[in-house]
């Protein structure tokens, strides 16, 4: 874990909690002055709250794309029910005695709201602040979902390879965040409390102090900011990915007079959205031939023409529609596959997919909620029709949770990827696809048409030093790497500087 990630995600809490302030105090008094739009204001904050906070960044996603903007928007939703309530209330339990005497003296509705009731209700405003700000602490950690940084990626790897450690150092990193802020701002809130009057010029303090500390902490968030001999790209949020990226990084530095700068972590659908259009945030990515068939273009197998391989096809279409292409194959192909762990392997005299057919009555399928969906011919549903499987049982886990379950013994069979170093460490057996099922999924680079327009002085050759890499990776080689980096633990940078140099392709 570094203190990049720290202050990372320290900026998307600062930034949300400022923004949410900004919007939940007038709501809130908005709240208090107009009883017929309280009733309104309450109910769609109160339904803010009730959204899954996954569901929410969601949703924000599709309209913003991914990133730390809509981490910061998600998080500053989620944050305004205790602000807007607190804020209402405080001012509703201001004594009437008082507001009586304030109007008694001739002040304005306005002036009485600011100079006396706000002051007075200040000290139940702030608690909910309080509140607002801690959890956004751990509201934060669905950044990594998106493509926003933060500490959640640190969790949710760890919870993949199953490292305790790692789990352990993030949760810290949250908890010691969560409490300082906490202790921070509970001392001010009980010298308000002590204070008759309870606000006057010193509530405005903690709100300087978050404005001071967002101030400090906003180079973090802004370090997406790229120079012109910059090739951009995403981190990825498996071990595979993250290796062929900073294989990219590697290679192109010591080849090339550009720099490879490898943003937050972020899926590959996220990753091929940030990639396309004229708003695109980065240059290129790893893929796969069959990933931009299935989900990038929403095609089957059966969409390519006879005689034309997928890899030429998705070619073709992908320039036609989104002018980039994959380059040439690497020589690993990470395609879906059916495993079972040894003890059942052995128990059943399993080799290939087809021999699970007599069996499977007896057998619980588990796999993660996105092979059961609908999206796609390579899931669950077409799978079994397809070879006529008939499992006793079916298990949706979250992915970074498939492994752990799978050792435990929680499912008989599972879908994987085939050049996962996590098949090695849980002693699963990879099932032949006997009747040829899935598609290849032909490791490749996908780069858009104008990135090589764009470098063409920094760096004429990028292109051929990018194919340096053609056919070079096998599958035991990927198979090799990502267990280094899951099961070893060893740094991807370490991995990716052994493998290069074994291949003679870096000094």
């Amino acid at each position: 874990m570094s203190w990049a990630l720290v202050w990372e995600h320290l900026f998307i809490v600062l930034a949300a909690s400022v923004l949410s302030i900004l919007v939940g105090l007038p709501l809130g008094v908005l709240s208090y002055m107009f009883p017929k739009a309280r009733s309104v204001i309450l109910r769609i904050v109160d339904l803010l709250q009730t959204i899954p906070s996954l569901a929410l960044l969601g949703i924000i996603m599709v309209f913003l794309g991914a990133g730390k903007l809509t981490v910061i928007i998600g998080i500053t939703l989620y944050s305004l029910l205790p602000i807007v309530r607190n804020t209402c209330l405080g001012l509703q339990e201001v004594d009437t005695g008082v507001k009586e005497a304030a109007r008694g003296m001739g002040m304005s509705r306005m002036y009485r709201l600011v100079n006396v009731e706000f002051p007075l209700a200040f000290p139940m405003v702030f608690t909910g602040v309080r509140i607002a700000v801690v959890n956004a602490i751990g509201s934060a950690v669905f950044a990594a979902f998106v493509g926003g940084g933060g500490l959640g990626s640190i969790i949710t790897r760890g919870i993949r390879i199953q490292d305790m450690g790692l789990i352990l150092s993030g949760t810290g990193a949250l908890m010691i965040i969560a409490v300082v802020l906490d202790l921070l701002m509970g001392g001010f809130e009980q010298k308000m409390k002590k204070t008759r009057g309870g606000g006057g010029k010193r509530m405005w303090i903690p709100v300087a102090a978050l404005l001071l500390a967002f101030v400090l902490i906003l180079p973090f968030g802004l370090r997406d900011t790229t120079g012109a001999n910059e090739l951009i790209l995403y981190d990825g949020d498996y071990s595979e990915t993250q290796v062929m990226h900073h294989m990219i990084k590697m290679l192109v530095e010591d080849k090339t007079d550009l720099t490879v700068t490898i943003k937050d972590q972020m899926s590959q659908v996220n990753n091929f959205n940030s990639l396309k259009g004229d708003n695109h945030t980065c240059d290129m990515m790893i893929s796969y031939d069959g990933t931009l068939l299935t989900t990038f273009l929403k095609q089957d197998p059966e969409d390519v023409p006879e005689g034309m391989s997928i890899y030429d096809y998705v070619n073709e279409e992908a320039m036609e529609r989104y002018d980039m292409r994959l380059l040439e194959k690497l020589g690993f192909d990470n395609t879906y596959a059916i495993a079972v762990p040894e003890t059942v392997a052995e128990q059943y005299n399993l080799t290939t997919v087809s021999d699970l057919i007599p069996v499977a009555k007896g057998l619980v399928f588990g796999a993660e909620h996105e092979f059961f969906t609908q999206e796609g011919s390579m899931k669950f549903g077409p799978f079994t029709a397809f070879y006529g499987l008939d499992f006793k049982d079916v298990v949706s886990v979250d992915v970074s949770l498939k492994y752990a379950a799978a050792e435990k013994g929680s499912f008989d069979v599972t879908e994987v990827y085939a050049t996962d170093g996590l098949n090695r460490k849980a002693k699963l057996k990879v099932l032949e696809d006997d009747k040829g099922f899935f598609p290849d999924y032909n490791g490749a680079f996908l780069i858009r048409e104008d990135t090589f327009e764009k470098f063409a002085d920094t760096a004429p050759n990028l292109e051929e030093v990018l194919n340096l890499l053609a056919g070079q990776i096998s599958n035991d080689d990927m198979v090799e790497m990502t267990y280094q980096v899951d099961v070893q633990g060893r740094a991807v940078d370490d991995v990716v500087r052994d493998f290069l140099g074994s291949r003679g392709l870096v000094g």
